[in-house]
């Protein structure tokens, strides 16, 4: 280090010291997971000379919630992760409270282009602001722009918070960039504000993408706005949702799909649904791959499950596993990214079994499966469907599916946590074309649930021991099913 290190100098140099000292044995085997420290959301999710390149908001020194800095590590599959030295820390006038979420850009020049929220902190008589900052670089080192910060809150037209203002996404269409970013309006609350510029330093407003009007939380954080099958799809995560429709109480995601008029700067929306209905999944963002999949990655935590959760390890925090987005039938869906296959290994398949008593099937056991469920209720005067996972003599994970109602209950209060907080969920999950599929990636201490081939999904952090791996199967009368389950390795 030099003698007069920057705090990012710092940082890697703590990196480089913490590194030795872990086990990848300790880790998720395909989620991503911090070198050390603290994660929350992605940032700067994006294709670039050859790589995925994922960033984080990190804060490397302590397992809370603090200052945050911008983690980074790239991969070729999505599945096995480098880590690279920390790309940002709060080190300027214009960042200095903290680098808050944001994206990522190529350039013309083949430099890649950073957008953040630099946080500038609370000071006399004046509370915290935030604003939109650039740094360019290599893949690797980043200069921040002496521009910084180049979207203030005198950018933007009246009614418009300073306070509330943040979590850019940013890309190139037309030779010009473009960004979408959350504001919080004094009237409407939650908005998403598109922004232009020629050159990612002289920005200007557009219009407004849509607002909440305090149906939707009371601030919409983490935007992210693109094309898919002929739509528009925004993406965004309100802060304090109320429970309606579909959606649950707290924090959560929200897909709003519609039609964006160039001429008359509008979007249309059409419909809105979650984007995951679990415990654990907030702020997604997406990446449009080489072969044109919209590939997705979440953080698998909220603000309220994170809050005073055991820290197992020496870092905290993972996201979700990859998963291409499409379009279906008006709904958006997903699905593992086909790169999962890669890992599959010592599979086994049972064909149309009958089930009725609590049965485990061999070869079905585990905690690092990919296991596809799918039920054949026809001529079965069954109702209720129970599937239980990471289960010992003590603990399961279950999944209840009542057939009649169309609905299933994922629970994990037998799971061993004694959290005063949310454990389970309801969603809806109907039998079509005369079956129910339940596809399950376990990972170790999470469960990703995708109903029905990705028509929704539920996601979920688990505190079950990892020895408990057992796996069985119940209903109230008998009822045909199918199991295909790839161990992962």
């Amino acid at each position: 280090m030099s003698k007069n290190p920057t705090p990012l100098d710092r940082v890697r140099e703590f990196e480089r010291e913490q590194a030795m000292k872990l086990s990848a044995d300790e880790r998720p085997l395909f989620h991503l997971t911090p070198l050390v420290g603290w994660m929350n959301d992605p940032n700067g999710f994006c294709w670039y000379k050859g790589q995925y390149h994922l960033f984080c908001q990190y804060h490397p020194f302590s397992r809370q919630w603090g200052p945050m800095h911008w983690g980074h590590a790239v991969s070729n599959d999505l599945l096995h992760w480098t880590y690279m030295p920390c790309a940002l820390a709060p080190d300027t006038a214009a960042d200095a409270g903290g680098c808050f979420s944001g994206s990522a850009v190529e350039t013309p020049d083949g430099k890649l282009m950073l957008v953040y929220t630099g946080v500038q902190p609370a000071g006399t008589f004046r509370r915290e602001t935030q604003a939109q900052c650039v740094a360019v670089g290599d893949g690797k080192d980043f200069e921040k722009s002496l521009l910084n910060p180049v979207i203030r809150h005198a950018h933007l037209p009246e009614g418009y918070s300073e306070f509330d203002f943040r979590d850019p996404k940013v890309w190139r269409e037309d030779g010009v960039y473009r960004m979408v970013v959350g504001n919080r309006h004094e009237e409407k609350s939650g908005t998403v504000l598109l922004m232009e510029s020629k050159d990612g330093l002289d920005w200007h407003f557009v219009t407004e993408i849509d607002a909440c009007r305090k149906e939707y939380g009371r601030m919409w954080e983490c935007p992210d706005y693109f094309p898919l099958s002929g739509k528009q799809v925004l993406i965004v995560s309100p802060q304090e949702m109320r429970a309606r429709e579909e959606f649950h109480a707290g924090f959560g995601t929200v897909c709003i799909i519609g039609r964006y008029l160039k001429k008359d700067r509008q979007f249309v929306r059409e419909s809105v649904q979650p984007v995951d209905h679990g415990l654990n999944f907030y702020a997604p963002q997406t990446v449009l791959a080489p072969d044109g999949r919209r590939i997705m990655i979440g953080w698998m935590d909220n603000w309220e499950t994170c809050k005073e959760a055991p820290r197992r390890h020496p870092w905290y925090g993972q996201m979700s596993a990859p998963r291409e987005v499409f379009m279906e039938n008006g709904r958006l869906c997903q699905r593992p990214v086909k790169e999962m296959e890669r890992l599959w290994q010592d599979t086994v398949i049972h064909e149309q079994v009958p089930v009725m008593e609590e049965t485990s099937l061999p070869g079905v056991q585990g905690r690092l499966m990919d296991m596809t469920v799918t039920l054949l209720p026809q001529g079965s005067a069954c109702r209720r469907f129970t599937l239980h996972v990471a289960k010992d003599a003590g603990h399961y994970i279950g999944i209840r599916c009542d057939l009649a109602r169309g609905e299933l209950v994922f629970d994990r209060s037998h799971g061993g946590s004694h959290r005063d907080i949310a454990h389970t969920r309801h969603v809806i999950a109907e039998v079509k074309n005369k079956k129910l599929t339940l596809r399950l990636l376990m990972d170790k201490e999470s469960i990703e649930l995708f109903i029905n081939d990705g028509e929704r999904t539920v996601t979920s952090l688990i505190p079950t021991p990892l020895s408990a791996d057992g796996i069985t199967f119940a209903a109230d009368a008998p009822i045909a099913l199918s199991v295909e389950a790839h161990h992962l390795a």
